[in-house]
């Protein structure tokens, strides 16, 4: 199976596509918590609300979805969702103050 989708089928890949979005919004969250580097800044910055605007769109997402998801991809983003969620209220409960580092 070719990493870029090329080998796959049409429903396999917007299921990998689906996957890279979740994946891509879970990155920005993260981020967003101060969780891991921003590539372009090369710097942990906590931006709350960057992260909780990622996590609300993977929310509306899950909700137009439902019902039209295989077991697989339903269980992938509700796992998702609770850890960012975890994280988010972990991170909330630190306060507002900016936390960044190099």
């Amino acid at each position: 199976m070719e990493k870029n989708g090329d080998q796959l089928k049409p429903d396999q890949q917007q299921q990998l596509l689906f996957v890279m979005l979740i994946q891509q919004h879970e990155q920005i969250a993260m981020m967003g918590m101060g969780k891991i580097v921003n590539p372009q800044t090369e710097k942990t910055d906590r931006d709350l609300k960057s992260a909780k605007y990622a996590i609300d769109t993977l929310v509306m997402l899950d909700k137009f979805t439902e019902g039209n998801l295989s077991k697989e991809l339903k269980e992938y983003l509700t796992q998702t969702l609770n850890t960012l969620r975890l994280n988010y209220a972990e991170e909330k409960k630190k306060g507002d103050s900016d936390k960044s580092e190099s």
